[in-house]
């Protein structure tokens, strides 16, 4: 991306993605008089040291099942309909069972959410994760990764497999490899390595490392634990 642009780009992003996409997801009919009244979010004021905080606060609330439930009302719809401007973008695997918003009890436009199987940062799931942190400032990344995930168990076998499935676990291939022959379990050992292996592609971002290194951008690795909900920072 040409910098001297981005100005220009993001304000052009910016409107195509809340006006053209909130319209599409919503549609007028459903709010036709209050919508067109919608203030414009301003980008999140939070710090990244707090977006984490508020992540992971979401994140006891939801084991302790004192959930909250934030950002779910009608009003927020409203607040949403001409942009977004979410205070973390997750990475997180297409598994089921890790859903962002619950698992941290957020609510609509508080997660900019890019899954995949196996949380990895192909391309285009790098291009998703660049417009989240540069056009939408968000103020957090988070790679996260989960117990017993079916990707990473595949990579660990690393048996063929039908159709475009194995393209995914090449993507995880180099991280179980640096922790192949290490004690204990070896899909657990690779889940832990792939979210830190897949933190460092994220950061081959040149974007992604100029907003990191600026004081803008936190970007952390962590993994979630299937039998307590758990959430642990490990990158």
């Amino acid at each position: 991306m040409d910098h001297s642009d981005r100005g220009i780009d993001r304000r052009r992003v910016l409107t195509f993605g809340g006006g053209l996409l909130g319209l599409a997801a919503l549609g007028p009919a459903l709010w036709p008089t209050r919508s067109a009244a919608a203030a414009t979010l301003a980008p999140s004021s939070l710090s990244p040291e707090e977006a984490l905080k508020r992540l992971l606060d979401g994140n006891q609330r939801f084991t302790g099942h004192h959930l909250e439930h934030p950002d779910q009302s009608e009003e927020r719809v409203l607040e949403l309909t001409q942009s977004q401007h979410p205070f973390a973008t997750v990475l997180s695997c297409a598994d089921s069972r890790v859903a962002a918003e619950i698992i941290f009890d957020q609510g609509l436009g508080d997660i900019f959410d890019v899954r995949v199987a196996g949380n990895i940062a192909t391309p285009e799931v790098v291009g998703s994760i660049e417009y989240a942190v540069e056009l939408l400032e968000t103020p957090l990344l988070m790679v996260l990764g989960h117990e017993r995930c079916g990707a990473v168990t595949a990579a660990v076998k690393n048996e063929p497999l039908p159709g475009d499935i194995g393209t995914f676990v090449q993507a995880i291939l180099p991280a179980v490899n640096q922790v192949k022959g290490q004690p204990g379990d070896a899909v657990d050992n690779a889940v832990t390595a792939n979210v830190r292996y897949q933190v460092e592609q994220v950061l081959r971002s040149s974007l992604v490392r100029d907003r990191q290194q600026s004081g803008q951008l936190q970007v952390v690795g962590a993994r979630y634990d299937l039998d307590t909900g758990t959430v642990t920072l490990v990158a």
